[in-house]
Order: C-alpha cells, then sequence, then structure tokens
C-alpha cells in the first residue's frame, strides 16, 4: 500500500540540500521514488557503487551533467564523500539529497557537516493522518513502520526487526564492547518507556556506570530510535521536577520489547499506549511542518503532572477515559495559575469536544489529531 506521507521532498529541496535521517524500515527509499523526479540515485548498500565512489568521489560531478539533484543513500557508510558533496555545492550549486538511519557515524567520526549547507529533516513511522482507515487499537499494538502495519505477520516483522536491527546493528555500530549490557539497556528503557529517567538507578540495575547509560541513551537518539522529553521547569509558584522522560519512536517496537500481549481497549497498557502515540503524533506534525517548537513535560514536587507541553503555545493532557470529569484536570489547573501558556487541552476518548469555564479544552482525539494536522492547534 501506498501512503500519502507529509514529509514532503519537493518542497524542502527547492532552497537548499538536506540530510534525511530516519530509523531502518521508516520508508525512506519509497518517500523518494513518490515524492521526486529527475534525480540521480548512488545506493551505497550496493558494493559495486560503493566501490566506484570510493575509489573516485568526482564521478558525483562527472556523471551528473544533466540531473537537477543527486540522491545517496545510506550516506554514513563513506562520509568522506561529504568533501565532494561540499565543493558542488559551494562551486557548482548543485542540489543533494543525503539519506541515512544514523547521523552518529557521521558525528563520531568528526564528518565534514556541509557547514549548513544542507539542513536537516528526519522521517519517522507511519502518522495517524497518513493512514487510511486508521484503526487505534491496531495502531496502538503494531506501530507505524510500514512493513509491520502492513503485514499479516507482524509480530514476525517486529521480532525480525528486534532482533536483527536493535540487537545487532546499533550494538555493533557503537557498542561492541558489551552487547549484553546494551541488550539488558534496551529491554529496561522499552519496560521504562513514557518514565522519568533514573541514571542513578538504571546504573545499578544494569551495572554499568552512568556515564555509559548516557551513552547508550545518545545512541538511540542519534539513530532516531527514540527520544528524550525533558522536564519543563519555568513555573514560579510550584517548584518543578527537571528530570527527562525517554520515548522509544514506534509502538510495535517498544510492545515487542516489552513483550507485551495484545493490548486492549481500557487496560492499563491502553493508556500507556495511548500517551505515546498523541506525543509521537506531535513530534511528527513539528517535525514535518519545520515548527522549531520544543516539546517538555511538566511535574511538581507535589508529583503534579501535565504530559506534554509544547513551546509556549499549549500545554496537553493525555487521557484514555471516555468521560473527562473535573479530577482530570488537575495538573492543568495548577499549570494555568503560572499564566505561561496559550492553550489548555486534554486529549480524550470523549464523544464531544466541549470547553470548561475556565478555558480548558477537552477533545476526543479523533477532533485532535485533524485539528493538529491542520495547523489548527499550533
Amino acid at each position: 500500500m501506498l501512503y500519502n506521507r507529509k514529509l514532503n521532498l519537493n518542497s524542502l529541496l527547492k532552497n537548499k540540500s538536506f540530510f534525511l535521517f530516519g530509523a531502518r524500515s521508516t520508508g525512506k527509499t519509497t518517500l523518494i521514488q513518490q515524492n521526486l523526479k529527475n534525480y540521480k540515485l548512488y545506493d551505497l548498500l550496493d558494493s559495486q557503487t560503493y566501490r566506484r565512489l570510493l575509489k573516485r568521489p568526482k564521478l558525483l560531478e562527472e556523471e551528473n551533467t544533466k540531473h537537477n539533484l543527486i540522491v545517496i543513500d545510506e550516506i554514513q557508510k563513506q562520509a568522506l564523500l561529504l568533501d565532494e558533496v561540499h565543493r558542488l555545492i559551494q562551486t557548482k550549486n548543485y542540489r543533494f539529497l543525503l539519506t541515512g538511519s544514523s547521523a552518529r557515524k557521521l558525528k563520531k567520526g568528526q564528518s565534514n557537516l556541509l557547514a549548513g549547507r544542507a539542513w536537516q529533516a528526519e522521517l519517522f513511522p507511519l502518522s495517524w493522518v497518513e493512514i487510511p482507515r486508521f484503526d487505534l487499537i491496531k495502531y496502538l499494538n503494531l506501530g507505524g513502520l510500514p512493513m509491520v502495519y502492513n503485514s499479516k505477520n507482524y509480530k514476525e516483522e517486529l521480532d525480525s526487526y528486534v532482533s536483527l536491527y536493535l540487537r545487532e546493528e546499533i550494538q555493533n555500530e557503537a557498542l561492541s564492547r558489551n552487547i549484553q549490557a546494551f541488550a539488558e539497556f534496551l529491554d529496561l528503557i522499552a519496560l521504562s518507556n513514557g518514565e522519568e529517567i533514573n541514571y542513578e538507578s538504571f546504573s545499578k540495575d544494569l551495572q554499568v556506570s552512568p556515564s555509559t547509560l548516557k551513552n547508550y541513551i545518545e545512541v538511540l537518539s542519534d539513530t532516531l530510535l527514540g527520544f528524550r522529553l525533558p522536564g519543563w521547569t519555568k513555573t514560579k509558584k510550584r517548584k518543578a521536577i527537571s528530570r527527562g522522560k525517554f520515548y522509544l519512536f514506534d509502538l510495535g517496537v517498544t510492545n515487542t520489547l516489552c513483550h507485551r500481549g495484545f493490548i486492549e481497549s481500557k487496560s492499563e497498557l491502553f493508556g500507556k499506549a495511548f500517551e505515546h502515540f498523541i506525543i509521537l503524533e506531535m513530534r511528527s506534525y513539528l517535525s514535518y511542518f519545520r515548527k522549531k517548537l520544543n516539546m517538555n513535560y511538566w511535574r511538581s514536587n507535589s508529583q503534579t503532572e501535565v504530559d506534554l507541553l509544547v513551546g509556549d503555545k499549549v500545554a496537553i493532557e493525555i487521557k484514555s477515559n471516555s468521560l473527562i470529569q473535573d479530577k482530570h484536570l488537575k495538573g492543568l489547573r495548577r499549570l494555568k495559575e503560572e499564566q505561561l501558556l496559550k492553550k489548555y487541552i486534554v486529549v480524550s476518548l470523549d464523544k464531544e469536544e466541549r470547553i470548561t469555564k475556565d478555558k480548558i479544552y477537552i477533545m476526543p482525539w479523533k477532533a485532535f489529531l485533524k485539528k493538529l494536522w491542520q495547523g489548527a492547534i499550533i
């Protein structure tokens, strides 16, 4: 099935070259084939292409007198090509799309990152707006990797993804000295998905140093397999916790790492997965529409919490309840007293939209996502 992805490569590449990063199997190759025309592709996973460019990087210029765009797939496999890319952008005004599953090797190898001559975009798993006839329960269980969401054998696909990609490729790339510790870390970070990261406790559980643990988390962030949600500390009336949370990039992968059974509606796991889902949607929206706003959560020392804050625009509480009541609004109301954000929303399973007397918007999740992707929330 072909999906209408919201990341518009043609729009991005009108004025600038780009790095396009995304975890394996998020659909970068398919997106390129759907979006772009008149481009020359160099796939560095192809051994012959790899060897040719290794011997003579100038082929990028010599073979491209008629193409408006050059696409280099898996650029991290031959980072030295970036010197030639830099030269061609600067002297010949060439346009490049440089794709990869990780920026880590480029950063760690102190590669030429083109000094601002190429910007960065990211591709995530499928979002609600990209899936026809979206099924919430299906998505909370399978996640949004295209090859998984379409598969009748989704469990096999997810097991294979976790074992072959997460546990081998990521480990071999950066952590081969202690593969067992990193495997245990993956299980622990998945079980702790959406919870505050206590480095001291995690380090003791894994029997690694806090610096090693931070490196593990950096690996997941650099390879777009997860992201940190920092604590928001701007409140003055109530002191806030600064410790961050960590979320994995896909619900299906998270479920597989946790060895979860099927998530049913109204279960405890449903609530956690629903929160994860809404946060992933916001992350994709902000990235695809180039909105440079920070995502945070807020928790006071008295444990009052709001699930998601986006810049100074909106505070969002995510509840899997079918009827939001006053008890569900406690966190938003206490945060609202600070008068630091412009809008306050509860995303829930309510049937109808409504507004409380103190201007808190209660939105069914479908209505919220429709307005989000239409640009009416932010």
